[in-house]
């Protein structure tokens, strides 16, 4: 178990340490709990110490390579720490110190255990690397593992525009860094429809973002531009339902949401999506946040695709009683992949697919003008090439509200 256990403990050491030190409160810093490259150098330098050479020059080259490990654990720290000032736009100073300290506790941690073999690394580095990948997925917000040297690289790549909006089109429209939205313009009084429409990003042409916007001009629309925490549809959708964040005196979260809170006043809540349940695991989460009904891919019989134009016309169904209803819809048709042969076709494909949707939105809003219509977009195109994703904003979606 030590054998285990300490290395990862040594790997944590490194990585929370100058954390730690530079802390200041309020900050927001998403950050592994122990560095991989830490962890599998440790690995590394406790197997190859635990071996025994009968050859003196082959002795020297253990001793000569175990020199090497510790140097780049040593600049692997550092590195790290670089990465953590550059965040914080710290000066280096005594904080120098740190990686050389935290490194020589660690290697002292681990001096006086066997190792594992060459298998058994590449087995822990692989389960751990596909834990970090899967536990991700469900918790964004606290990775397990701190990528240093992937950070640095990352940060070292020249900035794009499309990373920042104009001043110009802050002037136009209300842009604000706030990840929620809904709640803001929620009318308790009405039926509200929530649309979070997949892949709709802010295009880096204004024109062309003026043209969608045409798709909603005989509505009353007001159009705002928010910013997207995490690209991820899920995280978004949650985003959206937020009503209000509480911490107990312990610090622990507790998040109340919108579908729950409707529900207690006694309105109908209603979810839709045309994917299965099985996507995003919405079977888990959907009626823990207070959906009482719910419509998937399968609530439709036997249908192959469930398309954004027979969500549309079940929703207009839905709307025609005077029964208030809190409904909330993700759409699908503009999910990526999609199957074309080159960008040119992949944009005229996106665009038909994104206004045809829009379009079913703007003629049920005009249909229901007594509803409260809240759209937007989940996160730009991540999901599609790179050349394709270059022509919108990173992190920024539109939101509009309509009636």
């Amino acid at each position: 178990m030590k054998r285990l256990l300490y290395p990862l403990l040594g790997a944590s050491l490194i990585t929370i340490v100058p954390f730690l030190l530079t802390f200041e409160k309020g900050q927001d810093i998403v950050r592994g709990l122990f560095g991989f490259g830490y962890f599998a150098i440790l690995l590394i330098f406790i197997a190859l110490k635990s071996v025994t050479f009968n050859s003196s020059v082959k002795e020297i080259l253990k001793y000569v390579a175990l020199g090497v490990l510790v140097a780049l654990l040593v600049s692997l720290a550092f590195i790290d720490l670089l990465n953590l000032l550059h965040e914080k736009n710290f000066e280096l100073g005594i904080y120098a110190l740190v990686p050389f300290f935290t490194s020589l506790f660690a290697l002292v941690m681990v001096s006086k255990i066997s190792g594992f073999g060459v298998r058994g690394i590449s087995f822990i580095l692989f389960v751990s690397l596909m834990t970090h990948l899967a536990f991700k997925n469900f918790y964004p917000s606290q990775p397990l593992l701190q990528m240093p040297l992937v950070d640095y690289l990352t940060r070292s790549i020249p900035k794009e525009n499309r990373q920042i909006l104009s001043e110009e089109f802050k002037a136009k429209y209300n842009v604000t860094d706030s990840v929620t939205i809904s709640k803001n313009f929620i009318d308790f009084s009405k039926t509200n429809v929530l649309v979070l429409v997949e892949s709709f990003g802010i295009p880096v042409s204004e024109e062309l973002f003026e043209k969608q916007l045409q798709i909603f001009k005989d509505l009353k629309c007001s159009v705002g531009v928010h910013a997207r925490m995490y690209s991820r549809t899920r995280t978004a959708e949650r985003e959206d339902w937020i009503y209000q964040v509480t911490k107990d005196s312990l610090r622990n979260k507790d998040t109340l949401f919108l579908p729950k809170v409707f529900d207690s006043l006694g309105v109908k809540t209603i979810f839709l999506s045309g994917g299965d349940s099985s996507e995003h695991w919405r079977f888990r989460y959907i009626h823990n946040v207070g959906f009482k009904e719910v419509y998937f891919k399968e609530s439709f019989g036997n249908l192959k695709e469930v398309s954004d134009s027979l969500i549309a016309f079940k929703i207009d169904s839905l709307l025609q009683d005077s029964l208030q209803k809190f409904i909330s819809w993700t759409t699908r048709d503009t999910q990526f992949p999609m199957q074309v042969s080159s960008v040119e076709e992949l944009e005229k494909l996106y665009f038909e697919k994104l206004n045809r949707t829009l379009k079913r939105l703007a003629l049920i809003a005009k249909r229901f003008p007594d509803v409260r219509f809240i759209v937007q977009g989940d996160h730009e195109p991540i999901l599609s090439p790179l050349e394709f994703q270059k022509r919108f904003y990173k992190r920024f979606v539109p939101y509009l509200i309509l009636n």
